[in-house]
């Protein structure tokens, strides 16, 4: 079986592969981190809560935006699980050809995302939309050139943002509200979330398009935490929330001869 890893910079998301298919997911608070240690009795025990015997494990593939965590999160798998993870990081195969000025600066999450999305919609022009503390667009053509994206605070960092920032705006759950006007503090701040999350998803959707595809609309995949929520807004044409173990999985069958 093969475990994947996504270490965000809020969550750590983990999943276990097994012929092709996923069998298990699981979620970590990326703060505080832990040590290999206390990283390794975790993935222990969220795989045996799933019924799922550790010592099945046989590779790890995991990417991470934190460079900070690569080192515990190493030691987790050399100790606990006995092999050397697979790193999606810059020099590896991808199937991307990336366009970026300087492609060491494109996040790991956003080239597996990619990966996998290439993967599942071959020859296909895409666009990601991943809903995660950051919202961050990606673009790729059919030809699986990496053109680029954007990046946007996500839901979360705006709700913290406005209640550290403000004397009496109080901390929210994220939520769909049921209208777009409040009538209270908090469905006010719900709906300004909500509603202004869409309008800069739709406004730069359409100016990626434009600029990109004047004349076959691309595909547009929505992933990450929050994407659910936006799942009757018409936004996306999928959306897929495992996609970056998706690509974490692909990542590691190209890099096979490496691990």
């Amino acid at each position: 079986m093969l475990l994947c890893l996504d270490t965000g910079n809020t969550q750590i998301h983990g999943g276990v592969f097994a012929d092709g298919k996923l069998l298990a997911q699981f979620r970590k608070s990326t703060h505080p981190l832990g040590s290999a240690d206390e990283l390794g009795v975790f993935f222990l025990a969220a795989l045996q809560a799933q019924g799922l015997d550790p010592k099945a494990i046989k590779r790890i593939s995991l990417c991470s935006v934190v460079p900070a965590a690569l080192h515990a999160l190493r030691g987790a798998c050399q100790r606990y699980f006995h092999c050397e993870p697979f790193i999606l990081q810059a020099g590896v195969k991808t199937g991307l050809k990336i366009k970026y000025r300087n492609p060491h600066e494109v996040g790991s999450d956003r080239i597996a995302n990619a990966i996998g999305a290439t993967h599942l919609h071959p020859d296909r022009d895409l666009i990601i939309v991943d809903c995660g503390t950051a919202t961050t667009f990606d673009v790729i053509t059919s030809a699986a050139d990496y053109l680029g994206g954007v990046i946007m605070p996500g839901v979360g960092i705006s709700a913290e943002t406005l209640a550290s920032h403000t004397a009496k705006l109080p901390r929210v759950e994220i939520a769909r509200p049921e209208h777009t006007l409040g009538r209270s503090t908090v469905e006010s701040i719900q709906s300004g979330l909500y509603h202004g999350h869409v309008g800069a998803i739709r406004h730069l959707l359409g100016a990626l398009i434009a600029e990109n595809f004047p004349t076959v609309r691309p595909l547009v995949l929505g992933t990450g935490g929050f994407s659910r929520m936006f799942a009757d807004a018409g936004l996306f044409d999928e959306i897929l929330p495992e996609l970056v173990l998706l690509g974490l999985q692909q990542a590691s069958a190209l890099n096979a001869e490496i691990h």
